[in-house]
C-alpha cells in the first residue's frame, strides 16, 4: 500500500524510492572496487547535497559534475575534489579560480589548444595553477581528441608549460546508450578503457606523469570486465535508472527508483483516454526511447503502489496535460482510473525528468517515511 502522504501530498511530484536508490548505488559500487578501481559518481542526475550523502563517503571523495553551480554547491556542503567534466569555457576560469581559493580541488577538462591557452593565459595574470584533464575520444560519439592525436602531446606540453598540472585523461563511452545488447556493451566498455590507457601510455612515454585516468558511463560501469590501469569510473543515471537504461539492457524495470506520482483528471471515454495533470512541465519532452527496442511514449504507468500495466504509456503531453491513450483489447477501462484517483509514471530520462523539479519527495527506506531533497539549479 502507497504511504498515506502519497496519497494527500499535491501533484505531480517527483518520487524517489529510497530503498531501490540505495540498492543501485550498491551494486555498481560494490562491482567496481571488486575490479579495483573507484567510483566518482556523476552527481548531475539529481543534483541534491542530501542525494550526494549517500554516493559520497566523505569530504574528499571523487566526485563528477556538470555545471559550476553544481561545483559551487558541492563545494559549500563541505565536499572538495570536483571534476568538472564539460569543456570548460575560458570566462568561467574567475568561477574557478575562485573555488580553488576556498581550497577546493576543481579539476576542468578541455581538448583543444584555445583552452588550453586561455588557461595559461588566466593563470599567468593571477599567479594560478589549474589541474587539468584532457578529454580523449574513445568512440566518436562528441568531443575529445583520438588515443593517437599528436594533439594529445601538444595540449601536455602546453598545459605543464604554463605550470599547470596534467591530472589525467577522461573517456566517455556514450555510444554505448545506443547498445542493444550486453556484447555490444562489454565491447563498449573494452574499447573505452582501451583508448584512455593507449593514449596514458604515449603520454606517459614522453615524460607526461598523468596520474589519473578516468572512463565511464552508466552502460560500461556496468559491463566493464578488466579495469587494470583505470583509476576511476564514472557514471550518473546508474543510481535512479530510467527507461532507455532499461531498454539498454542494463537494468529491470522493478530497479528504477524515480517516478511522477500524477492525478487523473479527466477522460475522454469515446477515444480510451486518461487525462493526468502531469504534461511536459513535469514529465519533460525527452523521447529517449523512441528509437529503441521498446518505445515508451512518455513515460510507463504504473499503480500508487508502483505495479506497472503493461504497454499502457503517456502517449501526449501539453504543458501540464498528459494523456493516457488506452491500448487496444486493453483489460481495463478510462472506469479503472477514476477523476482524482492517481497513478505513477517511469520516464524515460531520469536526468531530463529530475531537472523539471525544485525537490523530490523521498519514500523512506520504511516504505513509509518521507523525506525531502532538494534540487541545485542554474549554471
Amino acid at each position: 500500500m502507497p504511504a498515506n502522504w502519497m496519497t494527500t501530498l499535491d501533484t505531480p511530484f517527483l518520487l524517489i524510492e529510497k530503498s531501490k536508490y540505495l540498492r543501485n548505488i550498491e551494486r555498481l559500487y560494490s562491482r567496481i572496487h571488486a575490479l579495483g578501481s573507484v567510483v566518482r559518481p556523476h552527481l548531475k542526475t539529481l543534483r541534491s547535497i542530501e542525494a550526494a550523502s549517500y554516493l559520497l563517503a566523505q569530504g574528499d571523495s571523487p566526485s563528477t559534475v556538470s555545471t559550476l553551480a553544481e561545483a559551487e554547491a558541492f563545494a559549500a556542503a563541505g565536499y572538495t575534489n570536483l571534476l568538472y567534466a564539460v569543456g570548460i569555457a575560458p570566462h568561467k576560469l574567475a568561477r574557478v579560480a575562485a573555488l580553488m581559493a576556498k581550497g577546493v580541488n576543481l579539476h576542468i577538462l578541455l581538448d583543444s589548444e584555445p583552452q588550453a591557452d586561455a588557461i595559461a593565459a588566466f593563470g599567468k595574470e593571477h599567479g594560478l595553477k589549474f589541474s587539468v584533464f584532457i578529454e580523449v575520444d574513445c568512440d566518436g560519439h562528441r568531443g575529445g581528441l583520438p588515443p593517437h592525436s599528436d594533439e594529445l602531446l601538444t595540449l601536455a606540453r602546453l598545459i605543464e608549460a604554463s605550470g599547470s598540472t596534467l591530472t589525467g585523461l577522461l573517456a566517455h563511452a556514450g555510444e554505448s546508450y545506443s547498445c542493444r545488447t550486453d556484447e555490444a556493451i562489454l565491447a563498449a566498455a573494452r574499447a573505452e578503457c582501451a583508448a584512455i590507457k593507449t593514449a596514458g601510455d604515449r603520454l606517459r612515454a614522453h615524460g607526461y606523469a598523468c596520474p589519473i585516468l578516468s572512463v565511464g558511463a552508466t552502460p560500461t560501469a556496468h559491463f566493464a570486465d578488466d579495469l587494470s590501469g583505470i583509476t576511476e569510473v564514472r557514471a550518473g543515471v546508474f543510481t535512479t535508472f530510467d527507461l532507455v537504461m532499461k531498454n539498454v539492457g542494463v537494468c529491470r524495470l522493478e530497479d528504477i527508483a524515480i517516478s511522477i506520482v500524477t492525478t487523473v483528471i479527466g477522460h475522454n471515454k469515446e477515444k480510451g483516454w486518461v487525462f493526468i495533470d502531469a504534461g511536459w512541465m513535469a514529465l519533460s519532452r525527452d523521447r529517449g526511447t523512441a528509437g529503441q527496442s521498446q518505445d515508451y511514449g512518455y513515460g510507463l504507468v504504473c499503480s500508487l503502489s508502483g505495479d506497472h500495466y503493461e504497454n499502457l504509456l503517456v502517449t501526449t503531453t501539453n504543458q501540464e496535460h498528459g494523456i493516457i491513450a488506452l491500448p487496444p483489447n486493453a483489460a481495463f477501462t478510462v472506469e479503472n482510473f477514476p477523476v482524482g484517483s492517481r497513478v505513477r509514471i517511469l520516464p524515460n530520462h531520469a536526468c531530463a525528468t529530475a531537472a523539471m523539479h525544485l525537490q523530490y519527495q523521498v519514500l523512506s527506506d520504511d516504505g513509509q517515511g518521507h523525506e525531502v531533497w532538494q534540487r541545485i539549479v542554474g549554471w
